[in-house]
């Protein structure tokens, strides 16, 4: 069981940026491909990006290629998420989500491990 803490929400103008950490209690950290995940009310959970935990590739959803970046500092036992050029419907509660030597999938059910969670909002 790993305990993932997310913090960096908050609120923000639309075209600004945050960067979201996730801390992690685990000590094989590099073990462990690592996933943002995001929900809006009424919606249903959305992949956000992934990285893998061998040789930290990592994968975007379409709608925030090339505005968000997905890293890693494995001596930190932490990941982060980058989000440049925010938009108003980018507003979610974001949740980081770990898998134990998995392949960084956008399937959150692969994702055993979550964290509770951080309020993004966009203003317009």
């Amino acid at each position: 069981q790993v305990r993932l803490v997310e913090s960096g929400g908050g609120l923000v103008q639309a075209g600004g940026s945050l960067t979201l950490s996730c801390a992690a209690s685990a000590r094989t950290f590099s073990s462990y491909t690592m996933g943002w995940f995001r929900q809006a009310p009424g919606t249903e959970r959305e992949f956000v990006a992934a990285i893998n935990w061998y040789n930290s590739d990592t994968v975007y959803a379409d709608s925030v290629k090339g505005r968000f970046t997905i890293s890693r500092d494995n001596a930190k036992s932490t990941v982060y998420l980058q989000m440049n050029s925010l938009k108003p419907e980018d507003t979610a509660v974001y949740r980081c989500a770990a898998a134990y030597r998995v392949s960084y999938t956008p399937n959150g059910v692969a994702y055993p491990n979550w964290g509770q969670g951080t309020q993004v909002t966009v203003s317009s």
